[in-house]
């Protein structure tokens, strides 16, 4: 968990002018702006189980997702006033999560082994189910990690994390056409890798 600075190290910024969103994580970031520690450690624990998810299924480096996700969240303490209510908090946070990942992965080009995703079913499950969804893990782990991280990127964020195109376009920076023939590439290559791997298995 981060830590709060020193009384001398960030002052607090005040809210933005124009800082007219509304909903639970704009009143959360509201505080922040006024330099209330719950407030940020209230948004730190809200976005921790995404934000982990996001970095893992994009870096495939579980070893490396609490480093990122803390650089994400010092960011969102030190500057929350960078916010200008243009998008969803979520959007935004996310969009500097990406910028984060994408530097970390600049440093880390070795590969690693896949153990970033458990994508079994949660209900207790019996023992051909578990199987069954063990395979279909294993083999959406593998064929996640065939694709670019630009392309893993707009399958968490659309897939996992319910982003629409123009959010997962902003946190991306790119147009939306280009996350649309992403998510095209990306989903016909997960069909085919998904589908040969179960058939290997049958």
């Amino acid at each position: 968990m981060l830590r709060k600075p020193h009384s001398t190290g960030v002052p607090a910024p005040g809210v933005p002018a124009g800082f007219a969103r509304t909903g639970e994580d704009a009143e959360l970031l509201r505080r922040v702006c006024a330099g209330e520690l719950r407030a940020f450690e209230a948004l730190y624990r809200s976005y921790h189980p995404r934000l982990t998810r996001f970095i893992r299924t994009v870096t495939q480096r579980s070893q490396i997702a609490e480093e990122v996700l803390n650089d994400t969240m010092l960011a969102v303490w030190t500057k929350p006033q960078a916010y200008n209510g243009a998008s969803k908090v979520s959007t935004w946070i996310f969009a500097i999560a990406y910028r984060k990942t994408l530097k970390a992965l600049r440093k880390w080009d070795e590969p690693v082994a896949d153990d970033f995703l458990d994508l079994r079913p949660s209900p207790e499950p019996g023992p051909e189910q578990q199987v069954s969804g063990r395979e279909v893990g294993e083999g959406l782990a593998r064929a996640l990690g065939q694709l670019s991280a630009d392309h893993r990127t707009v399958i968490s964020l659309a897939c996992f994390d319910a982003f629409n195109y123009r959010e997962v376009a902003e946190i991306m920076a790119c147009p939306v056409e280009t996350v649309k023939t992403r998510m095209f590439y990306a989903r016909r290559h997960l069909r085919k890798s998904l589908a040969a791997h179960l058939d290997a298995d049958a």
